[in-house]
């Protein structure tokens, strides 16, 4: 049940991108969400939690951020 609601949310991540990325790489993240969304995300601990205060900037935001934390 897990694996097909996180492989559901990574289509469609890929499909607001746009192209295919590792929602877990953090550099493919911030590059995604700078140059395609002009999204600059917050200086925090971790790249989650500046990614939770950005939430509401795009959906995109809140998806990757509920793939990376899921089990």
């Amino acid at each position: 049940m897990a694996d097909s609601k996180k492989a559901f949310i990574l289509q469609r991540i890929t499909i607001f991108a746009g192209k295919a990325i590792d929602p877990n790489a953090d550099a493919q993240v911030q590059e995604l969400l700078k140059n395609k969304f002009d999204i600059l995300l917050p200086q925090r601990r971790s790249l989650n939690e500046s990614l939770a205060a950005s939430m509401s900037d795009h959906d995109i935001v809140g998806l990757i951020l509920k793939y990376r934390t899921m089990k």
